[in-house]
């Protein structure tokens, strides 16, 4: 039967993609997941594989053309088929077909008219037939140099019930944390790779029968579940139970390298094209054992929804949430927290003091910080940690690392923000901060002196210099240090680096960053002063050779030449700039010449057009 090829969502505000290049054409034979066409959007390039095993029959859109999302691209059809003289169009009874049937439902066709509407941000899991045992799901390829991923959890249990798209596990790489979702809907009857478990891409990781199916394979991780030993005695009929969530504190991340909060976006739903999670029947108390430790009743939530609960103490169970079908959002919890937090800083009305009583003249004194409760403990180091603290490691091992200083008068560049910045918030949709005056500056100055955007081979004796400028922009994340990517940021103007910067810097804090976002920079930016640090010596990652930190815009009294007056002392905005570089590529004067272009580039002020003051 022919299957559809459609235009998938590459981001919940992308609408329409162009197709760039074809890698198939009419007539070549195709596999299941092989790359068929690549596609751009505004904000990313990328390949999009092939949903079905086939022929591919017919080419709807051409190169260069654009389409809507949801919009056919493609048809492929099986052996000797033709296309039908149209597209396959998945019905609503046949996304319900794998649980009516007594057997599972695996043609190839079926997985991938489930996955057509599936956001392209988390790479979907792999599903191959697994004869009468069901849909064998597999480690998913998450970036182009990811060979591994350790499973962090699993959000089912053998013998649960799952949805097609359904959140099935969480998996973490050495580039990101993602969920991967059930390529098919039946019962979670095997997992083969348990929590703390690496596997290899493409090796299987557990095993979807068909609905109903209770006949669970024992899984291999060493913590039983509780329905473990008795899975065939359980009735056909008993819906799914929420799965118990466990609350971690979140990782302390490396706030010197965090953007300004005025770079910040507010949140965009979690993957808002994935249905509501059916809830619990409210009339059935859960297992013991399976209580939410944050008190939350029912459905899925995101880690960073959970971790922000559990680190305000919010009961998900007392919110409402905002999100498509209910889904609990990260403003909930943070709305819920202040409110909260309001309630408690009331004062009580027995409080009040009588009427024509002079209030007390001395203030109350100043609450005394809660200890934190990882205070005499030891836990075990989260793999983004273990990841950062090898790679850094290594980046000052196998280089010869050198910083330089230079303090800069940012007062025009304050001036114009502050005039500015209400313009343009409503222009652009982001608050204007200082970072994207920085990276401009800093970019144009590699253009000038590509020695600092390029890298060594030291064993091949070769210098590469990069064609274009990839600015990394180091984020802090509960997580740990994440370092998503502006890809040839040479080519944006100041408002185009303001939203690229605030869009990425939010993605990343919720985990909806795609592997290919946070892999190819070449310089590096970080804002060390967004908690009030002057300035620090960035280390520069592997294989870059120059990581630039910006420190806090503090006034205070600077000498300066007035054109009337001469030298005076006036208050101005100033701000360290502190340049790492490896010395072996690199020498001072070099360092020095691009450290004083960006200081030329951000004294002269001359900013007015990009921000339509001219």
């Amino acid at each position: 039967m022919p299957v559809s090829v459609t235009m998938p969502r590459l981001g919940e505000s992308v609408t329409e993609g162009t197709v760039t290049r074809w890698l198939k054409q009419e007539g070549d034979r195709v596999e299941v997941d092989e790359p068929l066409l690549e596609v751009s959007t505004d904000k990313v390039d990328t390949e999009i594989p092939s949903p079905a095993a086939g022929v591919l029959s017919r080419i709807v859109v051409s190169e260069d053309e654009t389409a809507e999302v949801g919009s056919e691209l493609a048809v492929i059809s099986g052996e000797g088929e033709g296309d039908g003289g149209g597209a396959a169009e998945p019905s609503e009874e046949r996304a319900a077909e794998p649980e009516a049937r007594p057997e599972p439902a695996t043609p190839p066709a079926q997985p991938a008219a489930e996955q057509q509407e599936k956001p392209q941000e988390t790479t979907p899991a792999q599903a191959a037939p697994a004869g009468g045992e069901g849909t064998v799901v597999k480690m998913p390829a998450l970036g182009e140099s990811v060979t591994e991923g350790t499973v962090t959890r699993w959000l089912k249990e053998v013998g649960d019930t799952v949805e097609a798209d359904e959140p099935l596990l969480e998996v973490s790489t050495d580039k990101v944390d993602t969920e991967i979702p059930s390529p098919a809907a039946g019962t979670l009857t095997e997992i083969k790779v348990g929590q703390d478990e690496t596997a290899a891409v493409g090796a299987e990781l557990a095993v979807i029968g068909a609905a109903g199916n209770a006949e669970a394979a024992v899984p291999s991780t060493e913590q039983p579940t509780p329905e473990q030993g008795e899975t065939q005695e359980q009735p056909e009929s008993k819906p799914a139970e929420p799965k118990p969530e466990r609350v971690e504190e979140p990782t302390p991340g490396m706030s010197y390298s965090e953007p300004a909060p005025e770079t910040e976006v507010s949140a965009q739903p979690a993957r808002t094209e994935r249905a509501a999670q059916p809830a619990a029947p409210a009339a059935k108390a859960p297992a013991a054992g399976t209580q939410q430790a944050n008190g939350e009743a029912a459905g899925y939530v995101t880690p960073l929804v959970r971790k922000l609960a559990g680190e305000h103490g919010v009961d998900l169970s007392s919110i409402t949430g905002s999100g498509v079908g209910g889904r609990i959002r990260k403003q909930d919890v943070l709305e819920a927290a202040e409110k909260a937090k309001a309630a408690k800083a009331a004062p009580a009305p027995a409080a009040a003091a009588p009427a024509g009583q002079a209030p007390a003249a001395k203030a109350a004194p100043a609450a005394k910080a809660t200890p934190s409760p990882k205070r005499g403990s030891t836990e075990k180091m989260p793999r983004i940690r273990s990841v950062i603290a090898r790679r850094m490691q290594e980046s000052l091992h196998e280089t010869a690392q050198l910083t330089t200083v230079v303090e800069v008068d940012v007062t025009r560049v304050a001036k114009l923000r502050a005039q500015a910045k209400d313009a343009f918030l409503q222009r652009h949709g982001v608050k204007l901060s200082f970072m994207p005056f920085f990276a401009q500056a800093a970019v144009e100055a590699l253009q000038i002196y590509p020695v600092v955007n390029a890298r060594m081979d030291l064993e091949a004796g070769t210098i590469t210099y990069p064609e274009a400028e990839h600015l990394g922009i180091a984020v802090d994340t509960e997580r740990g240090l994440m370092t998503p990517v502006i890809h040839n940021a040479g080519d944006l103007n100041l408002g185009g680096l303001a939203r690229r910067i605030a869009d990425l810097a939010e993605r990343t804090r919720t985990n909806k960053i795609s592997p290919d976002e946070i892999a190819g920079a070449t310089f590096t930016l970080t804002n060390t002063g967004s908690r009030g640090a002057l300035f620090d010596t960035p280390i520069v990652p592997s294989p870059q050779s120059a990581m630039l930190g910006t420190g806090a815009v503090v006034k205070r009294p600077a000498v300066i030449n007035d054109p009337e007056l001469g030298e005076v002392v006036a208050v101005r905005s100033m701000v360290y700039l502190a340049m790492s570089y490896d010395h072996r590529l690199i020498d001072g004067a070099d360092a020095a010449r691009f450290l004083t272009a960006v200081k030329e580039r951000l004294e002269g002020g001359n900013f007015e057009a990009e921000l339509g003051l001219a």
